[in-house]
């Protein structure tokens, strides 16, 4: 056996030989910082189900939106401090709860953004702006970007220097619609699936209809990068 096929023995890649570590009782513990549905979806369907819990953060998440968009950002900034700051408002929060002093809490935070023509489609805010925004991707490609953001929490110290940024990454997704008819888009829209996503659709439910063509990883899409948070977690457990 060679030596790099040992070394890949020693330092598991992905989650999957490290799923025990993370548990509720025990002193390393996981905790998403969002209340999407498509997210907690992920990380059951990763095997984590019962070994997570969800908590909402208190990011002002839209006063900082119109902060950032001031700014001259790109896309895939914009969304990592958005994922950076939803995980670090929460992890800021829990410090002196009444946690052991021996564990290590993991703050996972997330955000999904549309990115048309380096344009960022959030959430529509109303029927209106969702059917505008599925006209622009209507027989166009656009890019999805998501933010992933994990924040340590170190429970022996009840000091907000405590909280340290363990990683963060952003994963991009290429995706192509095809062309849609006026009388597709308003039937979509009045399913109100759009009106809570990035761009006015679901990849994973009656949105996914529309896309013609994808190029990455469809969990990106859907909200969270399984393979590439799978390997985020395992180094952070070795």
């Amino acid at each position: 056996m060679t030596e790099s096929s040992n070394r890949a023995e020693e330092t598991p890649s992905l989650l999957l030989s490290k799923l025990n570590a993370i548990t509720l009782e025990g002193p390393t513990k996981l905790i998403l910082a969002s209340q999407s549905p498509r997210r907690r979806e992920i990380l059951d369907m990763m095997g984590l189900r019962g070994r997570y819990t969800v908590q909402f953060s208190p990011l002002n998440e839209e006063a900082l939106q119109e902060e950032l968009a001031e700014k001259d950002l790109t896309p895939q900034e914009y969304t990592s401090i958005l994922a950076q700051e939803k995980a670090k408002a929460l992890a800021e929060a829990l410090v002196g709860d009444d946690y052991s002093p021996d564990d290590t809490i993991y703050v996972l935070g997330s955000d999904t953004i549309v990115d048309y023509d380096v344009h960022i489609l959030n959430k529509p805010q109303n029927e209106t702006q969702a059917i505008e925004m599925l006209s622009q991707l209507s027989g166009n490609y656009h890019y999805v970007h998501t933010g992933v953001a994990i924040y340590k929490l170190d429970a022996s110290k009840p000091e907000i220097s405590s909280v340290t940024l363990a990683d963060s990454f952003v994963e991009t997704a290429k995706v192509k619609f095809a062309t849609l008819s006026v009388a597709d888009i308003k039937a979509y829209v009045n399913t109100g699936e759009p009106m809570d996503k990035a761009g006015a659709y679901g990849i994973q439910g009656i949105g996914g209809q529309m896309v013609e063509e994808m190029q990455g990883d469809f969990f990106t899409v859907m909200g969270l990068p399984m393979h590439s948070l799978s390997k985020c977690l395992a180094k952070l457990l070795s």
